[in-house]
């Protein structure tokens, strides 16, 4: 996740702390020194939507085996020890679950910040004004377009509405809310009109998200931007950022799953001749030291798996219901795991010979292994030129 807020402006939001801070970048087994990772529980499977991106191929239908209350308090009580900052409760859609408002009230007294990622169309005013007496410290609610675009990958009429609502009464509590949008081919268009609705909306945060070919996103490989396309995306994304900045509007914009955005940014702003804000991208983008899954970020699934990331449930390490999970999140046993932890060595391709891997880390392996069969190889969605990221003739 890259905060182009704050490697524009220097402006920090809460999770700012743990992605740029002294040696977070020569971490191992925690975002930051003293804590663990950031994780993410797909606490069910079940969705009222069909999104025809969903890494958990969710549906609309009852499944077994999921963590029970208990194992969930269980669970987070394992987090707590380990020192994990911030659980994100995720889907499916994880309001859904009748003690979400338990858990997360539990994982709040614990000393974990509980934060939601939804859907929104279950967030009715008094569900809302819950969330917020209960300390949730974020809500974020994906929306992949304005009406008919979003309704169309959502595979449910009318959930742009229901979703817009769920937006609003958040505003109308004083909850924060962001939007979570996943670029594509089909909806890159949407940019800048995104933009003038969280600006209307009152909306205080957006992330946009890459996409990852993981569970139903994998039948959308090839509906993926092109390099072209991610450049213009990250053109219209500074851009509007730096409008919001200029007009006094206080909004974290934030880019997740490409690292090479932060080196494009830095690559940006020194043809731009902004010598002062490049060497502050580059300050920022060093600390963080690119994709740290398995490393600062993990997941939980539904029925109690550990894995690198949520895109990433081919790999699994252990299960909480049978060990703690900073216990396994520590065991290397795992060539993935003990990859994930040191994996410059083990990259290939374009990876292995870029001058920015430090910056970078190799980006996101499921896209790799996705498109190659190879863990380790070349993220295919990297967008920088052979020039930019330091090949010449020879090394290649």
């Amino acid at each position: 996740m890259i905060s182009v807020t704050k490697l524009l402006f220097a402006r920090e939001y809460f999770g700012d702390r743990l992605r740029y801070t002294k040696n977070a970048h020569t971490m191992r087994n925690g975002a930051a020194e003293g804590v663990g990772p950031v994780v993410v529980w797909n606490s069910t499977k079940t969705c009222n939507l069909k999104c025809m991106h969903c890494y958990m191929q969710s549906d609309a239908k009852k499944y077994k085996d999921e963590l029970t209350t208990e194992e969930a308090k269980k669970f987070i009580d394992d987090l707590a020890d380990f020192h994990v900052p911030v659980l994100l409760f995720s889907g499916g859609e994880p309001l859904i679950r009748p003690d979400f408002f338990e858990l997360a009230a539990y994982a709040q007294a614990k000393g974990v910040r509980p934060t939601l990622s939804t859907n929104g169309t279950l967030i009715t005013r008094e569900v809302a004004q819950r969330i917020k007496d209960i300390g949730v410290g974020y809500v974020g609610i994906s929306l992949d377009g304005l009406k008919d675009v979003n309704d169309k990958f959502r595979g449910v009429a009318g959930a742009y509405e229901k979703a817009m609502q769920g937006i609003k009464n958040c505003v109308a509590v004083g909850q924060r809310v962001g939007l979570r949008f996943t670029i594509n081919h089909h909806n890159i268009q949407e940019l800048d009109r995104i933009f003038d609705f969280i600006e209307a909306e009152n909306i205080n945060r957006v992330c946009f998200y890459h996409l990852v070919y993981s569970g139903r996103g994998e039948q959308m490989m090839d509906q993926d931007v092109t390099p072209e396309e991610s450049r213009r995306a990250m053109d219209t994304i500074i851009r509007r950022t730096k409008d919001f900045e200029e007009r006094g509007l206080k909004k974290e914009i934030l880019t997740v799953d490409n690292h090479c955005d932060g080196p494009y940014m830095y690559i940006k702003a020194l043809e731009a001749g902004d010598l002062e804000t490049a060497a502050q991208i580059k300050k920022y983008i060093s600390m963080n030291g690119g994709n740290r899954s398995g490393i600062a970020f993990g997941e939980v699934d539904p029925l109690g798996y550990v894995h690198p990331d949520q895109f990433t449930q081919h790999h699994t390490f252990g299960n909480v219901r049978e060990r703690k999970f900073g216990d396994i999140w520590q065991d290397t046993t795992n060539p993935i795991m003990a990859g994930l932890k040191d994996r410059k060595p083990l990259l290939k391709g374009r990876c292995a010979k870029c001058k920015w891997l430090e910056n970078c880390n190799g980006n996101f392996r499921t896209r790799a292994e996705a498109r190659t069969g190879d863990f380790w190889e070349s993220d295919p969605s990297c967008y920088l030129t052979d020039e930019e990221i330091g090949l010449t003739e020879e090394t290649k």
